[in-house]
Parts: structure tokens; sequence; C-alpha cells
């Protein structure tokens, strides 16, 4: 099958472009019971080229691009560019650069791209039969872990030797390496070195072997040893002996330890005893003192009680004394108010009242002289008929004042004792006429106004006294 792409790109501008693709294909198949062959005719597909298609033509270029000459780097990798000559920061010109990390757009043809694996690699070492100072051989086991260095100093060493080469190539070589390091090492050191100091075994060996490994551009990152071992029993009789002096030292030092624990135990007891005995004698004194401290106490409390039970009743006595003083001083103020105080405001509202009754009494006496002095000049102006025009217009009260005379006299019983002839129930019925003369007598002796005479002169004798001054009730007579 063979295809072909034609571009037809029209001259004028409103002629659309196109693209046409021919493809012809012959002899696709040929029958088992025929030789004819069956051809297939090109087919020619016209497709209008937009700016839709342009645009996904375009990235599917660039997407195309970017996955064949982009390169990213991993964290534990490096790229190595080869193909064009570069200087190191040292100045030496070389075939390739490093890309430590990120990314890096290669060119084509021009460049290569190969890939290094950072990554830890674990190398187990076992040494036998390695002889160390005093010709004892040795049986090693250690395990280390080696990687490719990150160094841009020496990873060029190691792209010029392991590029595209294995890791178990790479963990080969280091491990040999390594083995021949640690014989060199275990030669300058005893075997009690070696296995009572296994720290400082491998980091000379460390020491010894980073020289080596950067010149191979590898880097040792960590070497522990595991196991040192002799086929010839030595260690373990240096074991056995230094074990018998263990427990010869021990034995001898339970010994003495026993020994120094009995004279100790012995010292302590007789310490004991003379603490005990200073103890007792001490605890004896301050006993003593105890108790003298305690007499001298329990009289100074007697004393300080007694003081107190006096100083209490003084200040009881004291304070009874105050007390009575004021009781005193209350029933004082007692009487004061219940007496003293009531009787004062008595005598002085006896006081104002007399004072205002006198007043009263004044005032009156001052209005009643008045009165007389103006009705004095009144009758005066009148002439003969004024007592008469007076006593007209105060008869009805001068006779019921008169008659009011006889009721101020309260008789209950009045046992009259008559000699038969009558006098004295007669002169009894005259009492009370007697009293409104001897009224009226009076009346005319204040007042200058003979009322009896008036009456007679205007009333030719004839006096007319209404019936409420004449009814006076009359005690009840007995004979």
């Amino acid at each position: 099958m063979t295809s072909s792409l034609r571009l037809v790109t029209p001259v004028d501008r409103h002629e659309e472009s196109e693209i046409t693709i021919s493809a012809e294909t012959s002899e696709l198949a040929q029958l088992e019971t025929t030789s004819d062959a069956l051809p297939v005719q090109a087919q020619v597909i016209s497709i209008p080229v937009t700016p839709i298609a342009l645009t996904i033509v375009g990235a599917l270029f660039l997407t195309w691009f970017l996955k064949s000459f982009l390169k990213i780097c991993n964290p534990n990798e490096i790229l190595v560019l080869s193909g064009r000559k570069h200087r190191t920061e040292s100045g030496q010109e070389v075939g390739y650069r490093v890309i430590f990390g990120g990314r890096v757009i290669t060119i084509p043809i021009l460049e290569n791209v190969r890939r290094m694996d950072l990554s830890t690699m674990p190398v187990p070492v076992e040494v036998t039969n390695a002889y160390s100072k005093g010709g004892t051989p040795l049986d090693i086991q250690a395990i280390a872990n080696v990687k490719v260095s990150s160094d841009p100093q020496t990873v060029g060493n190691a792209i010029e030797r392991f590029l595209e080469r294995d890791r178990s190539e790479i963990a080969r070589v280091a491990r040999e390496t390594l083995e021949g390091n640690l014989r060199g090492v275990v030669a300058t050191l005893t075997p009690e070195q070696v296995n009572e100091d296994r720290l400082q075994f491998a980091e000379r060996i460390a020491y010894d072997v980073s020289r080596d490994l950067n010149k191979l551009g590898l880097h040792l990152d960590t070497l522990k040893i595991q196991s040192v071992a002799d086929k010839m029993d030595y260690l373990r009789s240096i074991g056995r002996k230094r074990i018998a002096e263990i427990i010869r030292d021990a034995e001898i030092a339970e010994a003495e330890a026993m020994s120094q624990a009995n004279r100790t135990e012995a010292e302590t007891m007789q310490q004991a005893e003379v603490a005990k005995s200073q103890a007792l004698g001490v605890i004896q004194q301050r006993q003593n003192e105890f108790r003298t401290i305690k007499a001298e106490l329990e009289q100074q409390a007697k004393s300080e009680e007694e003081r107190t039970d006096a100083a209490a009743k003084e200040a009881r006595a004291r304070a009874e004394q105050q007390l009575q003083t004021v009781r005193a001083e209350l029933e004082r103020l007692r009487l004061q108010a219940d007496q003293v105080l009531p009787a004062e405001a008595d005598r002085e509202a006896r006081t104002f009242f007399a004072k205002g009754q006198a007043a009263e009494l004044a005032e009156n006496a001052k209005a009643a002289a008045l009165v007389n002095e103006m009705l004095a000049d009144v009758w005066q102006q009148t002439g003969s008929d004024a007592s008469e025009l007076f006593l007209i217009q105060q008869i009805e009260m001068v006779l019921k004042e008169a008659a009011k005379v006889p009721n101020r006299l309260h008789l209950h019983n009045v046992n009259v004792i008559d000699n038969g002839d009558g006098r004295s129930l007669t002169g009894l019925m005259n009492t009370y006429p007697e009293m409104v003369k001897r009224f009226l007598d009076q009346v005319e002796q204040t007042l200058g106004i003979a009322v009896s005479l008036n009456l007679e002169r205007g009333g030719n004798g004839k006096v007319e006294v209404p019936l409420e001054a004449t009814s006076v009730s009359s005690p009840e007579m007995s004979h």
C-alpha cells in the first residue's frame, strides 16, 4: 500500500485550501481458487483547512516535540547528554554535560540522552582468612551502602566507567574495592582491636576506601561490621582467658568484699553501740531539761493564770462599776423621761394655758368695757327711753337667763316640816320667785337698768313672761 499527501494552496484569497490524500492499494488479497488479483482504486478525499484544524495540528506537533525532546530528571538520577563539547567547572573539556534534577530540552540528532541511577546499593562484604597483626586469620562480615556520587567533581569518573552498565556490576566493583581495603586495615590491627572497637575499625575502613571510591565516582554512605570470627579459636581463647580472669578477679573481689563487709559490719556495730549509748545519754539529758523547762513553764503558766484571774476580776469589777454608772444614768434618764419631762411639759402647758385664759379674760374684759362704753354713749344719746328700748330688745333673753337660775340648784329630795299652818310649804313655793327677783336685782346693779321698774312702767305693772322662762322643774317634796 502506498500513500501520497498533496497540499493545494489557491492563489486567490477566496479559494479554499484543500488537502488531497490519495491512496492506492494493489493486490490486497488473492483467492485460493483463482489467480486473478482484485485491485483497489485510490480514493481522493478533500478536507477543508480551518483555524481549528491548524490549532489541533500545531498542538499535536508540540506534544510530539516535547515528548520526544523534553527530558525530566528525577531527584534520584542524573541525565547525561553526550554529543557536544562542554567545559566543566575546573575548565576541563568533555564530550557530555550532566543534569542534576529538573528538566532539559535536547537537541535532536546532535545530543544523546542517558540516565544513571543515584539510588543506594547495599553491598555485602565478606572476607575470609584476612590476616591481622600477629598473623591470626580472621573472617569478617560487613554491610556497606554505596551509590553513584552526585558530586560534580567526581561524577565524571562514574560516567566514564559505569555509564549504561548494570547496577550489579557497579556493586561488584564496589565490593571488591571494599574487600581489598578491609584486608589492608585488618593487617594493621590485632584481633583484639578489631573485635573490641568495631566502630573505629569501620571508620578506618571508610576513610581508606573513600579515596578509591572517589576515583571510581562512587560514594560510601555507611559501613557496618556485622561479625568478626576466626577458625583457630583465638578470639574464643582470649575470651576464655578473659572470662577466667574476670571470674578470678570477681572471686577475689567477692572475698575482699565479704571481708570488708564483715569488718565494716563489726565497726558499724561498735559505732552503733557507742552511738546508742551517746544517744541514750543525750536523751536522758534532754528529758531532764524537758522536765525542768516543763516545771518552769507550768509555774509561769500558773502565775500567768493567777495574774489573768486577778486582772479578770479587776476588769469585771470595773465593768460592774461602769455598768452601775450606766444603769444609774439610764435610771436618771428614765425618771427624767417618765416624770421630770412630763411634769415640766405639764407645767409649761399650764403656764401657757393660764396665759391664754388670762389673755382671753383680758380681751373679754376689754371687749365688755368697750361694749359698755359704747352702750353708755348710745344710752345717753337716746335719753330716758333707752332703758325701755334696750329692755324690750333683750327681755326674752333676760327672762330665759332668769329662768335658768333656779335650774342651777340641784335638789333631789326636800323634806318640809310644817307646823300645820302651811307656812313652810308656802315659803318653799316662794323660793324660786325670790331667786328670779334676786337675779333681776343683780342685773340692775350690774347694768344699771331697773328691769322690774321698766316693766311696770311700760306695761302698767303687768309683766308678761314666756312660758319657757317660767317653767321651772320643782324638786320632789315630802311632808
